[in-house]
Order: structure tokens, then sequence, then C-alpha cells
């Protein structure tokens, strides 16, 4: 009896955590996402009726279209979030182990706040009345006041903002993990510190910028907050048009639609991301019996 209730014991640990996801997630999800399979009703709402012109119109080169700028933005806001944490991060592990606690407390002290308010407080300083024009002007700038609200630039700079955060932790976590002979066995061959981190130290961090770009890619391109407050409503992505079928529009199936293309996206990119990780580890490892 003691064996089989250690065997099912991390069962048993798991079971409300999965649980919770199950109703509160997984059958919420589902709900929503079956109306896509069915009818809008001529006065809103659903009709329950079996078609698939809802997932024909996602692929109407309208809303192609926005679905494409939304992965734009959002794969230039990964790339702005990596190319900021990853020296954040290296500096971070580089750091004496005593303050590596305090630097990584205010990599995510933003998180102490709400997202509305850091979103809020973007608009204070880029308007332009804003606090950036303020300070050209007591520099002596006396030209226009510069127009950097509502603009793609703020709603990229928003995002990355946000969620730069999980870029440095990720990208900590696998540069914290290295082993510092490998840095020194590089040296000790003749490479030099620019080849070190390109053919040594990079390489081998990849899988955290993975999951880190993964998870900035995958949150901006659903994001409808900071397009609709930094950008002003002029910029559309697939998150502001998911709210406005289900808020504005009355079209919960063509939302619907939209909610289940937008997570098929996040489920390959999440899948790409794992089996890239996997096949780093696996080859850790190769190297590591050798």
């Amino acid at each position: 009896m003691p064996l089989s209730f250690n065997a099912a014991r991390p069962n048993l640990l798991a079971a409300p955590g999965v649980a919770w996801l199950v109703a509160f997630m997984v059958v919420p999800c589902v709900l929503v996402l079956s109306y896509a399979f069915f009818e809008r009703g001529v006065w809103g709402g659903v009709e329950y009726t079996f078609t698939l012109e809802n997932f024909a119109r996602v692929v109407d080169p309208l809303y192609a279209k926005i679905f494409l700028n939304s992965a734009r933005i959002a794969l230039t806001a990964t790339v702005v979030a990596i190319l900021i944490a990853y020296p954040a991060a290296y500096a971070i592990s580089r750091a004496p182990r005593m303050t590596q606690p305090i630097l990584l407390f205010f990599a995510v002290l933003p998180f102490w706040s709400n997202y509305l308010i850091r979103t809020y407080a973007w608009i204070v300083l880029l308007n332009r009345e804003g606090l950036i024009n303020n300070l050209l002007r007591s520099l002596g700038y006396t030209g226009e006041p510069l127009s950097m609200l509502y603009t793609e630039a703020a709603v990229i700079t928003g995002l990355v903002y946000n969620y730069l955060p999980f870029v440095i932790l990720a990208i900590y976590s696998t540069l914290s993990r290295l082993n510092p002979e490998l840095m020194e066995a590089s040296r000790d061959l003749g490479a030099g510190p620019v080849r070190t981190f390109l053919r040594v130290t990079l390489p081998l961090t990849m899988p955290g910028v993975a999951a880190g770009g993964v998870f900035v890619f995958v949150l901006s391109i659903g994001n409808f907050v900071t397009p609709a407050l930094l950008g002003g409503g002029r910029f559309q992505m697939v998150g502001n048009l998911v709210y406005d079928q289900f808020l504005t529009a009355n079209d919960w199936p063509f939302g619907a639609a939209l909610g289940a293309a937008l997570i098929a996206t996040m489920i390959v990119l999440l899948l790409v991301q794992a089996r890239a990780t996997a096949h780093a580890s696996g080859e850790r490892r190769g190297e590591a019996a050798q």
C-alpha cells in the first residue's frame, strides 16, 4: 500500500492544478472556440448552424493583412527585447553572486505595478506636452514638439517595456547555468573574447533566447491594450480585432475563428521552441558524454 501511494503521489499533487486549468482555461476556451463553427445571429449572438465561413473570412486579404501586420510588430518588439535583454542578463550573470538577486529584483520591478499604469506612464512620457518634449525644450530645442505618441514606434516601445523582464529572466537562467570551464577551454585554445562568445556562449544560451523571444512574440501579437492606448486606435492588431468582434460588432463566431487562428499560431511557435530546446539539450548531453 505505501508503494502504491508513493507511485500515485505525483498525480495527486498535480491534480488540483490540472483540475483548475481544465475548469477555468480549457473548458471556457473550447466553448468560445466552438462558436467559430456556427453562424452569427441576425441580431448578434450565435445561430447554431454549422459553417466554415468564419475560417474562410480569417484568410480574407483584409484580415490577413491585419494578422501579418500584427506579426510584424510583434516580431520587431521581440528582436528589440532580445537585443536589450541579452546584454542585461549577461551583465547580471557576471556580477558577484551576492549582487545578482538585487539586480534581478530591479529587472522585475516593473511587474510590481499594474500593466495599465505602466502603459499610461508612457503616454505621460511621449505626448507632445510630455516629459521628453519638455526636456528637449529645456535643452534649447525650439522646433515643433516631437509626435512620438500614437505611432507604431510607441506601440513597439510599450510592448518591449512590458515584456522585457520575461526575456531577461529566460536568458539569465541559461547564462547562470553555463559551465565556466567551457569558456576557459575556449580561451586556452586561443579564441578571443568575441570568438568565445559567438562560438560557445551564444549557441549554448540560444534555448533561453528562444524561450524569451517566443514569450514576447506570443504575448505581443495578441495584445490589444498597448495598441489601443499608445497607438490611439491607428494600428489595428489581431487582439483589437478579436476584442471588437466580441464587444462591438457582436460577431462572436468570427471573433472565435480569429481567436482560434491566434491560438494555433501560438501553439506552433511553442512546439517549435520546445523542439529546439530539446534538440539543444540533447546536443549538450552528447557533448558531456564524450
